[in-house]
């Protein structure tokens, strides 16, 4: 895995986004922050945008702890912009979503910055295909005064890779609405704090990505990458949770 960490650092380190995104006064607050620090679930981090000091996923062993959402977060670089959760990292993003519903962009989250990326896995787990959509990535966004036709969307791209080397992405169609491929369109319903809605039910929310969509049977880690590169949008992708839908561990 020493070699999967270094390549993967590399390509982060090296540019791997192709930068995105909206603002909104209903976002989460920061500016200006640098880099945070890269850290595994329960750890710190080192250098900014440095591999995670130890996570090796190794071969999946089924069990009752087999995650369902993220429980690593493995690489980031952060961008420019707002850094709101970075110091955090990747305490925010772990579990289930916190979200605020239709019309209010939820707090709990990590943004990602300008053209900002992360790399997310999940322990003794993996995605697989399955019927319909396989997995489910939580953002904040919401509709404009509650029309579900107007999505405050701030938009990233989604990446997978089964060994953390080769990644297959999404075709983010993020010119224009319904935009369709990307992560960060639909606001999230479901909210670990309340636990009214099982949060990988359709009633969630989030957006939701199926890998017989790249021709691929399962992935072990999950890339985010903010679209800084969008003319007229200037927020970022703050991200909530990922979960899986059809898993390799039920």
């Amino acid at each position: 895995m020493d070699t999967i960490r270094l390549t993967l650092t590399a390509l982060l380190l090296g540019g791997l986004s192709v930068a995105c995104s909206s603002g909104s006064a209903a976002e989460p607050d920061g500016s200006g922050g640098t880099a945070g620090t890269t850290g595994t679930a329960g750890s710190g981090g080192g250098a900014a945008g440095a591999a995670a000091a130890a996570y090796d996923p190794g071969p999946i062993v089924c069990s009752p702890a087999s995650a369902h959402f993220v429980s690593h977060g493995i690489l980031h670089d952060f961008g420019p912009g707002q850094s709101h959760g970075q110091a955090a990292f990747p305490g925010p993003i772990l579990g289930p979503p916190k979200g605020g519903g239709c019309c209010v962009g939820g707090l709990d989250v990590v943004s990602l910055g300008n053209g900002g990326s992360v790399v997310v896995a999940f322990a003794d787990n993996a995605i697989v295909d399955g019927p319909g959509p396989d997995f489910v990535v939580f953002e904040n966004a919401f509709w404009i005064a509650g029309d579900e036709t107007q999505s405050f969307a701030e938009l990233a791209s989604i990446a997978v890779s089964e060994d953390g080397v080769s990644w297959h992405e999404f075709p983010c169609a993020a010119s224009a609405p319904p935009y369709d491929s990307c992560a960060g369109v639909q606001p999230v319903f479901a909210n670990a704090d309340d636990g009214a809605i099982d949060p990988l039910s359709p009633e969630a929310g989030g957006d939701r990505f199926d890998l017989a969509d790249l021709g691929l049977t399962r992935a072990r880690y999950v890339r985010v990458t903010d679209r800084a590169d969008l003319v007229g949008m200037d927020g970022v992708f703050d991200l909530d949770a990922i979960g899986i839908l059809n898993a390799q561990c039920p």
